[in-house]
């Protein structure tokens, strides 16, 4: 079959490079343009680009896909199926229909929860014991398309939305590569998604990294893992902002006031919250790199000890 692939991060990174290694005809791969990057705000190809110029595909990078010109030249690569991964830009219907069996999603779910941009940390966050990979037929609604296969694995204790990110990356190459071979063989069983059983998952912002220390301890311990390492956590400390980057959620109560400090030690640094105690066991002072509480502590700044109050 010919194959267009399109997508941007690393995510669809992964994917393209399974297609590549299961020795898939790929003739054209799709993604966003260069952006400027370091300090030299020098233009940079994104991991999508990068592996395709290696595997010497040929790259489109088009601004849209609503034009004629950019749906021309999708249709010149008469793909049999074209592939979407993170892509980053939409899909209007004339484009969906260009290739013979339309477009593929790989999408970090297991739909019909988390639909939408950012469904790896909204999973950590909510509690959920499991997520996956859902291969979607797609259609003109938001992740909205019949499900023709998934893959599922544990969201573990310890998953942050780096770790679970890599994992669910190579699950979808997996997963796409599984795909293909089932349409080629006829073999693919589109499914329905029950709506009702939809719920969307939010473009993160770097806002929602607050800690609100009027929520349980449980909730902000999946906070911090789920946007660890973007956009990341954070409390203030009077005018210095302090970025959590690992905590840990303790089955105690304390009668303080939320977000008070209740203990400064090697092992941790406890915070009191509505429910719970929460114990900052990595964090990063304003000017210097994350650290352990173990460095904090030896670094001796009056910073995080007993009686301060976060907000």
């Amino acid at each position: 079959m010919r194959i267009v692939f399109a997508g941007t991060p690393d995510f669809a990174a992964t994917a393209l490079k399974a297609l590549i290694q299961a020795g898939h005809n790929i003739v054209g791969v799709y993604s966003q343009p260069d952006r400027p990057a370091g300090r030299g705000r020098k233009l940079v190809p994104g991991p999508v680009k990068q592996v395709a110029l290696d595997a010497d595909i040929p790259v489109f990078q088009p601004l849209s896909l609503k034009t004629e010109e950019a749906r021309q030249e999708l249709a010149d690569l008469k793909p049999d199926v074209m592939i979407v991964a993170a892509y980053g830009l939409i899909l209007p219907k004339s484009v969906l229909d260009i290739p013979t069996h339309g477009c593929l999603n790989i999408h970090a779910s297991l739909l019909p929860r988390w639909r939408g941009a950012a469904p790896i940390h909204r999973a950590i966050a909510a509690g959920d014991t499991e997520t996956g990979i859902t291969i979607m037929q797609m259609d003109e609604g938001l992740d909205t398309g019949d499900m023709l296969l998934k893959a599922a694995t544990p969201i573990h204790p310890d998953d942050t939305g780096g770790s679970l990110h890599d994992r669910l990356a190579d699950l979808g190459g997996e997963a796409i590569v599984a795909a293909l071979d089932k349409l080629q063989k006829g073999e693919l069983n589109p499914e329905p998604q029950n709506s009702d059983d939809a719920c969307y998952a939010h473009k993160l912002s770097k806002a929602e990294g607050h800690l609100d220390w009027q929520r349980s301890a449980v909730e902000l311990e999946r906070l911090v893992r789920a946007f660890n390492p973007w956009p990341g956590t954070f409390t203030d400390l009077g005018d210095q902002r302090i970025r959590i980057h690992q905590a840990e959620a303790l089955n105690q109560n304390s009668d303080k006031t939320p977000g008070t400090v209740l203990k400064r030690e090697r092992d941790g640094i406890d915070i009191a919250c509505a429910e719970g105690i929460l114990r900052i066991t990595r964090a990063q002072l304003p000017g210097t790199r994350a650290q352990s509480v173990n460095d904090l502590i030896n670094g001796g700044k009056p910073v995080l000890i007993p009686g301060q109050e976060l907000h």
